[in-house]
């Protein structure tokens, strides 16, 4: 089973979601770490492969958002997580993605520092 990672504030801002919410998210994940793919993920558009996957959960009329990576060989990063704000298309919102090759930035320069250890 791979280690479960959370970067900055992904862990926090899941546990502000709704339980129904955390409950999907949070199985995804265990499936992740065991190299399997829960049915609603998939891989988010402008990362190049499906090593960046999200799952997107709508619940009492709003879209939530989990963004994770499994690039890495034995560890799965949690990105971020946000409630999608925006009603103009199922596009994830620039600012959003901005977060997300920051937070991938930082889980690839942790796993190199992993590497030398």
């Amino acid at each position: 089973m791979k280690t479960l990672l959370w970067v900055a504030s992904a862990k926090k801002d899941l546990l502000k979601m709704p339980e129904q919410v955390v409950d999907v998210f949070g199985y995804a994940l265990y499936l992740a770490q065991n190299g399997l793919k829960h049915e609603q993920a998939k891989p988010l558009k402008g990362f190049g492969s499906a090593g960046v996957l999200e799952i997107v959960e709508d619940y009492d009329g709003n879209a939530y958002r989990g963004v994770y990576t499994v690039r890495f060989k034995d560890r799965v990063y949690v990105l971020h997580c946000f409630q999608k704000k925006s009603r103009k298309g199922i596009e994830t919102p620039r600012q959003d993605m901005d977060v997300i090759e920051a937070r991938l930035k930082l889980a690839r320069e942790h796993e190199e520092g992993a590497e030398h250890e």
